[in-house]
Order: structure tokens, then sequence, then C-alpha cells
């Protein structure tokens, strides 16, 4: 096909895991003039999933969708944690460019499968980090690449949630270590992303952890205090839990540079708090895209239709992945050093 006839083409997707991520994946698709959704995957049926299948099939399993003969592109891939590189690799194999759900996988080895099947196969694969598309997020990227903050001295990343009952009760997977694989994968791997994105990688790692009250329902701790040094310079820190009573306090960042200091906070990094950097005044962004909402609790930002966007775009010619594969790996690479840690120490209960 031309690159002509590329760009004037529709990309067709489909989703596998029809939960709350994928139902919103499947709904940024169809308000895309440029897409379109031809099917959806999961084990449980339309009635419980409250999918009308009468709009697109509902397949019972990842095999039964790609032997069906349902032409698409793109697969986004919203299953649990656990089996996100196997229904890549899935995927892959069957030559279809996949919209990845984070995190990547739940290990480096299985990151490093999806990149060597993906370059194998010439096939794309999109990591979805939606909160790099907050307008704090692009002003403080800006800020940093810039070198208007001149040497960067500390930085400490801050994410307080409540995650209790509610939010796993009936659920089959969340809270288990082989699908769900811990608080920094689940619940905090964005931020993790937006500070990798921002300063580099990390060494020097110490840890301390606890699982204050989440026994009974989840496999792994539940808060954590990690520090460290990073390999560009500078030294930072990660505060996180989700034993907060009710309702999410923060997830905020906060960097002290040679020429200022900057605060990004609000619940899902999503206010600039604070700005005192020399010979600079802030600039008004724009507004937030709200938090997902999924009735008992709220997550990151709602900015999956950027990732649709960009996904076809890439596809297109037009630009290139905001997320790529290789910056997935990271993301885990460092959660699995951290964790590292904290599978040497036995955690307080």
């Amino acid at each position: 096909m031309s690159i002509a006839n590329l760009d004037s083409s529709i990309i067709r997707f489909a989703v596998i895991g029809a939960g709350h991520i994928g139902k919103r994946h499947a709904e940024m698709v169809r308000r895309n003039t440029e897409a379109k959704l031809v099917a959806m995957c999961d084990i449980k049926p339309a009635t419980e999933l409250g999918i009308e299948v009468s709009e697109v099939p509902l397949f019972a399993s990842a095999d039964a969708l790609f032997a069906s003969g349902i032409e698409f592109d793109v697969v986004c891939v919203c299953t649990p944690n656990g089996l996100h590189a196997e229904h890549t690799l899935l995927a892959l194999e069957n030559r279809k460019h996949v919209v990845l759900e984070k995190p990547m996988a739940l290990s480096v080895a299985d990151c490093e499968k999806i990149i060597f099947k993906a370059l194998q196969v010439s096939r794309q694969v999109f990591c979805v980090m939606q909160n790099r598309y907050s307008p704090p997020s692009i002003w403080i990227k800006e800020m940093v690449q810039s070198g208007r903050l001149g040497e960067i001295y500390m930085v400490q990343l801050n994410c307080y949630w409540n995650r209790d009952q509610r939010y796993y009760n009936g659920k089959n997977w969340k809270g288990s270590q082989n699908l769900d694989g811990g608080t920094l994968f689940t619940q905090f791997s964005h931020f993790i992303d937006i500070m990798y994105w921002l300063f580099g990688d990390i060494t020097d790692i110490q840890g301390k952890y606890n699982d204050f009250n989440h026994h009974g329902l989840t496999e792994f701790e539940d808060s954590g205090f990690v520090s460290f040094n990073f390999m560009n310079g500078g030294m930072g820190s990660i505060n996180y839990s989700t034993s907060v009573w009710d309702t999410n306090l923060e997830s905020s960042i906060t960097i002290i540079a040679k020429n200022g200091s900057i605060k990004i906070g609000g619940q899902y990094m999503n206010e600039v708090e604070y700005c005192h950097v020399r010979d600079y005044v802030m600039p008004e962004l724009p507004a937030s895209s709200p938090a997902n909402d999924y009735g008992s609790y709220k997550g990151s930002a709602a900015n999956h239709h950027f990732i649709i966007e960009n996904t076809i775009d890439t596809i297109k010619g037009r630009t290139t992945a905001t997320t790529n594969a290789l910056e997935g790996l990271k993301v885990v690479d460092i959660i699995e050093r951290i964790y590292s840690l904290r599978d040497l120490t036995k955690l307080k209960k």
C-alpha cells in the first residue's frame, strides 16, 4: 500500500481484555474517525461485561480471535499484567501492531522477548503511559530538557493512594503476585515512567517496605520508601502507599535544582503547585484531563484518546511512538530492581 493510500485508510483495532480499561480503549477507538473497532475478547460473557455484541463480535479467547479470519491491524492488550507478554507475543506472531497497557510485562526477560519479536516481524509496540500527555508533564519535560533548571540536586516522587476492600473485592487477579505483580506495577508505574522520562536511569537503590492494611487482600507490600542516585546526577526517592484511608491523597514530584524548585502535585500529578525558577515566569497551562473514574476508586489521567491518535499517526508515518517498547522495558527494569530488594527482606505484618 502506498503512503498516500495508507494515510487515508482506516486502522482496524481489536481489544483483548474487556474490563474497565479495555472498554476505555474500545471507546477511544470508536471516537476516532481514522479507526474502527472490529472485535473484542474476554473470558467473561457479554452480559457480565455489559458489552453489546451486536456492535462487534466478542471472542472468549485470544486464540479464537486470531482464528476468526477477521482482519485488523492493531491489538490493544488490556488483560491482567501477568498476561501482557503472552498476549502481546501472540499478536506479534500474527503480525499485528500492539497497544500494550502498563506495565509492559512483569519481568525484563519478558519485555526483551516482546522487543525481539516486534523487530523480527517489523511491527510496533506502543506502551501506554498516558500521563506523558498531561500539560504539567509536557511543561516539566521542556523545563528539564532545555537545561533551564540547571543541575538537578534532588527529586522526590510521592504516590499516596487508596486501594482497599472496594478495589480488590470481586477482582480475580488484582492483588496476586503472578498476575498483578505489585503496587509499583499496577498503581504507580505511570509515575515511575515520568521520572525515568525526565531524569533517566537510577542506581544505588535502597529500600524499606511494609504491608500495613492489605493482609488477605494482596500477596505483596502496600507501602515503601526507596532511595537512589540518578546516573545522570542527583539523588532521588520514591515514597508510596496504597494504605491511605478512603480516597487518594496525592501523586507528586518535587524537583530541587541549581536554578530553582518545582512541585507538580494533585491526586494524579496534574497540578503545578510550586514553581520558583531564576528569571522565569510560569506560563498558564491548558487544563489537565480528569482522572479515570472507576466508581469507588479513581486512576490516572483519562488520556487514552492521545494513545490511539499516536498509534494511528505512527502507523501512517506521521510521527513516532510516544512511549516505545525500550522505554516500557526500562520502567519494568527499575521496578524489578526495586522489588529485588523487597524480596530479600521479610515484610512486617
